[in-house]
């Protein structure tokens, strides 16, 4: 199946290979759910450079990205929606969980992930 390709600053290559390496507690449960297709069989990246943005989480084949708001997030809103709006222009789609969703309802936030995923696949989105 062939996905589009999108274009990332290779610059942000070695930070997102640094981010993998020192994830956050909730970005390191969340992957424990993600990876190997565990989530209606779909693959997931992580710490996936897209534009000059790293996205946390990212599935090629709906072009939806899962962000983990933990508190380097804290007094960036604007700076996360503007990032957001460019991502969405390319055409992905977002999820955003907040730390606390994470670490306390992990099961819900997978349950909204498939739903999602379930979702766009109704709609044939994408190819």
């Amino acid at each position: 199946m062939k996905y589009p390709i999108l274009k990332y600053n290779p610059v942000l290559k070695e930070r997102a290979r640094n981010n993998r390496n020192n994830p956050t507690k909730t970005e390191t449960m969340l992957w424990q759910r993600l990876k190997g297709k565990q989530v209606a069989g779909f693959d997931f990246d992580r710490q996936k450079p897209i534009d000059d943005f790293i996205i946390d989480f990212y599935c090629k084949a709906k072009m939806l990205a899962i962000e983990v708001d933990g508190s380097s997030h804290d007094g960036n809103d604007i700076y996360d929606m503007t990032r957001q709006s460019k991502l969405e222009s390319l055409g992905i789609r977002f999820l955003r969980f907040t730390n606390e969703q994470v670490l306390y309802g992990i099961e819900n936030v997978v349950a909204e992930i498939e739903g999602c995923l379930r979702e766009l696949e109704d709609r044939g989105l994408p190819p």
